[in-house]
């Protein structure tokens, strides 16, 4: 690495659980979700300097669309709006999460932009202006700032503490087809101040035993799955597929897809489950993985 690089990874983000409670009367869909991160990740560099600018490449770069548009990029203004005389410099941005896929992939390269910025700029993580930055530029931004498991409720902005959970081994499956979250929450067909009828979210307590976790994981779901399924139908395909591997303990869709995940007993169980996904599915990508 040259001197005075910085390195960020951007990991995936998994909702293991997600409810929609209900739509608020500003028309947002108000949200309850326990997030994890995965192994697979992004990478992002920055060399420190006056003047911002972005390089991205990778396997997805081109689905990423133009760098102006890249939410690295929009991170980055939103912060130097709050921060005055905010050193920027030259990022780049390696690509190897699938895009529009429910794993937060934009989103995480977000969040290390502005960790990034930080430790260029000597600003703390838990500086109030690094939070307000990834809130306006996206909602999924904020929990992936410290990239830790903890609970998001509300519109992402409102995060639990960060949470103790056993390391989960686990199969991440996306199909390829690219999902709009607006679309997905548009499937849910809430009127404005409608409520979702789907009961309450299960308590996840902290450092839980895995099969103690698996069980409240179990009682859980994602409630944007079916939504999900009726425009992308090879999500249920992706699901079956993986409910049927040897050792599974649960298939389920992270937030609005099309990317599915199963979890299993061990490290082992999970990357057989996957070299048998990617023999009988080239065209998926798929990736065994730990998820914390």
């Amino acid at each position: 690495m040259a001197p005075g690089l910085l390195l960020e990874r951007a990991p995936a983000k998994v909702n293991l659980t997600l409810h929609v409670p209900r739509r608020r009367a500003d028309g947002w869909h108000e949200i309850e979700s326990l997030v994890v991160f995965a192994g697979a990740a992004d990478t992002l560099s920055l060399a420190p300097g006056d003047a911002f600018s972005l390089r991205v490449d990778g396997p997805t770069a081109l689905a990423a669309g133009a760098d102006d548009n890249n939410l690295v990029a929009r991170a980055a203004q939103a912060l130097a709006a709050r921060v005055p005389g905010l050193r920027s410099g030259a990022f780049h941005l390696v690509k190897r999460l699938p895009v529009a896929a429910g794993v937060g992939g934009g989103s995480s390269d977000a969040a290390a932009a502005l960790r990034l910025l930080a430790r260029a700029n000597h600003l703390s993580l838990d500086d109030p202006r690094l939070f307000a930055a990834a809130c306006e530029t996206g909602s999924d931004i904020p929990v992936c700032l410290r990239a830790q498991a903890r609970m998001m409720r509300g519109r992402g902005e409102i995060l639990g503490p960060l949470m103790r959970l056993p390391p989960l081994f686990g199969v991440l499956v996306n199909p390829g087809v690219p999902l709009e979250t607006k679309r997905v929450f548009a499937g849910l067909g809430l009127q404005p101040g409608q409520s979702l009828d789907g009961g309450e979210h299960p308590q996840i307590i902290d450092a839980p035993e895995r099969d103690a976790l698996l069980a409240a994981l179990k009682g859980a779901r994602n409630d944007m799955e079916d939504a999900a399924s009726a425009l992308a139908p090879v999500i249920g395909h992706c699901l079956a597929v993986l409910a049927a591997a040897r050792g599974v303990r649960l298939a389920r869709m992270s937030g609005s897809g099309a990317t599915c995940f199963a979890l299993f007993d061990t490290c082992r169980q999970a990357a057989t489950a996957a070299k048998v996904i990617r023999r009988d599915h080239s065209n998926w990508w798929v990736k065994a993985t730990v998820l914390r």
